[in-house]
């Protein structure tokens, strides 16, 4: 349904008043996850002696990738759980809770076992889990299909998600240089509190008085397709889960954290191509929703080659800041994890010129494709690789530290590619998934990061273990395997806009 003009809740920027409230809860939610992930690694490859876990970097990195692909990949269980049983608004409140209490138990490992840690990184993944698909999911019935604004919408949105991960590395950074490890983990529990207090108490009210009065999609608040046998499942999971941990735990399953990401990754892709063919030829799909399923996961692929490039910036990039590069400015030594913030920074500084541009050629109707968007972001992402590939030459040739702006430029280029792809694919999920499986569509949209995040920290490991001189080689490496992925997604350009033009589509800008 598209609301007329006069209709259109339009009283935040232009934009319906909830998202306001949406915006501020992914903030801070943000701020506690980017709170803690830029020092795992630092943490995990720290020395016992001081305050560290004493893990090689290899396995460091490895394990980074396993959490932040886990919560990815947890975010299909999220989605099916929110279409079956809780419903979006419940499984966002829920996840916030289990956040929660997976910081506590991070703070715990300060005064008893690293098990501890270890726990809350499961909890966090777990609840991150219900939690992000939801939210985005929430954003996306805000407004109608044909609503022009939608893009611009996830772009203000994904803003929000930056200024958390801007605010949170700068606080830690000092945190954990003045006072310790556990400080660092600590401000993220503060602001997974602070996220969870705004969607009570401000967000969902928003969202009520929004559906009330301009009688918007209110599939947020209601389980589009409850499943009695849904609790049964969750019950199920959860004892299987707590067995697994109780045994790792008393060590009578041993884990080897590369080895684990290694098939974790390939298990993933399985995953993905099975489910995808469920979906598309068992769950009762009509005709054009098939077609719009085969797009989706074209889009993935495109998604997870991206976010195995960009996801390299808590891992190999962290180290390159720490050990590579110059870090001094006038006497003062810039905190490593500072370096997390420039992403951010400058998501910050774009997004709305983004939000701005996407709104203007889509009223003019010249608003690129997802397909020409995912190629644009892909092949930005291959002249960030290139930069670093540069940075890690310069260090082998000249023999010392070299500049931050090696790193800072290649941020920027891999942030201008981020805009072009995350708050797009974003949207175009919310857009193409059938409302049915919608849910489960947005989480197969955070298992491509899944994907990503597992394949950046396996190669983050490989850098780990590689002389600086190995260095070129492997980001030069990352840059054809983005460039081949641009190339092939744009000569794929054309077949699917045949395919999305058998039958009428709501969006022809849009198609491909």
């Amino acid at each position: 349904m598209q609301y007329p003009a006069d209709q259109q809740d339009q009283r935040f920027f232009g934009h319906p008043k909830p998202l306001k409230g949406l915006f501020f809860t992914e903030l801070w939610e943000r701020f506690s996850f980017y709170g803690i992930r830029p020092i795992l690694i630092l943490y995990m490859a720290a020395m016992v002696i001081d305050g560290g876990l004493g893990l090689n970097r290899a396995d460091a990195a490895a394990i980074v990738g396993i959490f932040a692909g886990s919560m990815y990949l947890l975010t299909i269980l999220g989605g099916w759980i929110a279409d079956n049983w809780l419903g979006q608004a419940r499984s966002v409140w829920y996840g916030s809770i289990i956040i929660a209490l997976g910081h506590l138990s991070i703070a715990l490992n300060a005064f008893l076992d690293s098990f501890f840690f270890y726990f809350g990184l499961i909890l966090i993944a777990a609840g991150t889990g219900l939690f992000k698909t939801c939210i985005s999911v929430i954003v996306g019935t805000l407004y109608a299909a044909q609503d022009s604004r939608r893009d611009a919408g996830f772009s203000i949105f994904y803003m929000g998600i930056n200024i958390g991960a801007f605010l949170a590395p700068l606080i830690t950074g000092l945190l954990i240089q003045d006072n310790g490890w556990h400080w660092g983990f600590a401000i993220g529990g503060v602001g997974m509190l602070v996220a969870l207090l705004i969607f009570r108490f401000i967000a969902t009210p928003q969202l009520l008085e929004n559906s009330a009065k301009y009688g918007t999609d209110q599939s947020w608040n209601t389980v589009v397709a409850y499943n009695p046998r849904a609790p049964k499942i969750v019950a199920v999971i959860v004892a299987i889960a707590a067995v697994m941990i109780t045994l790792v735990s008393m060590g009578v399953i041993q884990i080897e954290p590369v080895l684990f990401a290694t098939y974790l990754t390939v298990i993933i892709c399985l995953c993905m191509v099975g489910y995808f063919g469920y979906l598309l030829f068992f769950a009762s799909l009509k005709r054009k929703e098939q077609y719009q399923i085969v797009v989706c996961f074209i889009l993935l692929l495109a998604a997870a080659l991206f976010w195995s490039a960009f996801e390299q910036k808590p891992t190999s990039f962290n180290l390159f800041a720490h050990d590579y590069t110059n870090r001094q400015f006038f006497g003062f030594e810039i905190p490593t994890l500072w370096f997390q913030s420039v992403n951010a920074l400058f998501i910050i500084t774009c997004a709305p010129l983004a939000a701005w541009l996407w709104v203007k050629l889509g009223r003019a109707n010249k608003d690129p494709s997802y397909i020409v968007k995912f190629v644009i972001a892909l092949l930005l992402a291959g002249a960030g690789f290139v930069m670093m590939a540069m940075a890690s030459q310069s260090v082998i040739e000249h023999g010392q530290l070299v500049s931050p702006l090696w790193i800072i430029s290649s941020m920027l280029l891999l942030t201008l590619g981020e805009l072009c792809l995350s708050p797009v694919g974003l949207s175009a999920m919310t857009k193409l998934a059938p409302a049915i499986i919608r849910g489960q569509v947005m989480g197969l949209w955070f298992t491509a990061s899944a994907l990503g995040n597992l394949m950046a920290g396996l190669i983050a490991s490989k850098a780990t273990t590689l002389a600086i001189v190995d260095l070129p080689n492997l980001f030069m490496k990352c840059t054809i395997s983005l460039v081949i992925g641009a190339i092939l997604l744009f000569l794929l350009r054309g077949p699917i806009k045949k395919l999305m033009a058998t039958e009428p589509s709501p969006s022809p800008s849009q198609e491909a």
